[in-house]
């Protein structure tokens, strides 16, 4: 055949060198594809050699913040559970810092360190978020590596706002112990404000919504914790005393506010620091990234009314640790949570949106890769995100730059609803 004639049956294909098909993708896109990490399963007891490479990323932390986009997702919970595995087994963790209250989260170290209570049970005290399957096999695999370990994992809960009895009774018991001239002083403050209700779902309510005047509360309960605070004693069950004072005190004055959503923040950012200076140890902060993000003008709209804003606990953990504090946000592009409430897949204008066209089925980004022009804008660009799934779909996050929020993100296409204790 001419080769004239065999060039034209061939098509001007035949001259074009193969591209390869990474380098068909858009910039950012084909970024993120070359930077991705696959992961091999969503199992939490698999093998964990697929997460070896966060060492890097994570190296010379003291706190890390396991940060989802949304409570009530079962891929996602699954996938903290191998990243606090991971952080525990290779990177020597030994403390976890928890999006729930203090009081409840005493009895929940006693569970994981002797295995004493009713795990379920104690679970049906935590928030709904955590009232799941998944969250139960977290705290299952704590109690089994605490029963072979002689360095023993603890756990905390960093909020106030369900302050059990037991914190009453252990102030008490600490003043009775070890300042007897100070009791009756004590008890004259501190037994007025001892809740009257044991449902503390509904002694909030009666607070929060009932009580017209709540400075006297907020009163006795500053007195009780500076009555504490001035014995001014060194020793790690003082320690605790006081921070069970602290944490009475907490819980009066933020259900007198209007938002409490900075105070919020900022008391559980103090408790985190209280429970790393208290153990020593590394920690693992177990929240929704709208606490663990550094995000210090963080906003969130609201389509049925006002919106709100706060600096975020990630963001007073930054400035307080600087770079030994690390933030992993795991994200997901679609699904289900628990309601079930839909998420459909980000708007162009959402972080997310890029990451939902890699082929791996879950993955972790390190973000501080070398970036090409593309991967910075998109790092360095206002961020716009998901916001509160409660407040409805059309609620957005903002504040701050994806760079700034996280160092490594987890992500999973799809999502679907946690399975209910």
């Amino acid at each position: 055949m001419h080769r004239r004639t065999f060039l034209t049956v061939l098509g001007t294909a035949a001259l074009t060198p193969a591209i390869p098909a990474a380098a068909t993708k858009p910039p950012l896109e084909n970024w993120i594809a070359r930077n991705a990490t696959p992961l091999r399963t969503l199992r939490p007891d698999a093998p964990l050699d697929d997460l070896n490479h966060l060492e890097r990323p994570l190296a010379g932390a003291r706190i890390v913040a396991l940060g989802e986009a949304s409570h009530d997702t079962a891929e996602i919970t699954r996938l903290k559970h191998r990243t606090l595995r991971h952080l525990i087994e290779q990177q020597g963790f030994r403390a976890i810092a928890w999006e729930d209250d203090w009081s409840l989260g005493t009895l929940l170290n006693q569970y994981i360190l002797t295995g004493r209570g009713d795990l379920r049970a104690l679970m049906g005290q935590m928030s709904d978020a955590w009232r799941s399957e998944e969250v139960k096999a977290v705290f299952e695999y704590l109690r089994a590596y605490n029963a072979e370990h002689r360095d023993k994992v603890r756990f905390a809960g960093v909020e106030y706002f369900s302050t059990r009895h037991l914190a009453y009774d252990a102030v008490d018991a600490y003043v009775a112990q070890h300042a007897p001239h100070r009791l009756a002083e004590l008890r004259a403050v501190l037994k007025p404000i001892v809740p009257h209700l044991s449902d503390m779902g509904e002694y909030v309510y009666w607070y929060w919504k009932e009580v017209a005047d709540k400075a006297p509360y907020i009163q006795k309960s500053k007195t009780v914790h500076a009555l504490l605070e001035s014995l001014h004693h060194h020793s790690r069950s003082y320690a605790v005393a006081l921070h069970h004072a602290r944490q009475i005190a907490s819980f009066y004055e933020a259900f007198s506010l209007d938002d409490n959503y900075a105070y919020r923040d900022a008391r559980a950012a103090e408790n985190l620091q209280w429970w790393h200076e208290f153990t020593g140890e590394k920690v693992i902060y177990w929240a929704a990234a709208a606490h663990t993000a550094n995000a210090p003008d963080l906003q969130v709209s609201n389509p049925a009314g006002p919106g709100f804003a706060y600096p975020t606990a990630g963001s007073h953990l930054r400035r307080r640790y600087g770079a030994r504090y690390r933030t992993i946000g795991f994200t997901f592009d679609h699904g289900t949570m628990h309601g079930p409430v839909d998420m459909p897949p980000p708007r162009d204008t959402w972080f997310e949106h890029p990451l939902g066209k890699v082929r791996h089925a879950h993955y972790t980004l390190d973000l501080h890769h070398p970036a090409n022009a593309a991967a910075r804008t998109w790092l360095q660009a206002p961020l716009r995100t998901r916001g509160f799934p409660h407040l409805g779909a059309a609620s957005e996050m903002t504040g701050g730059t994806l760079a700034d929020w996280h160092d490594v993100l987890i992500h999973t296409q799809q999502v679907t609803p946690i399975h209910p204790l």
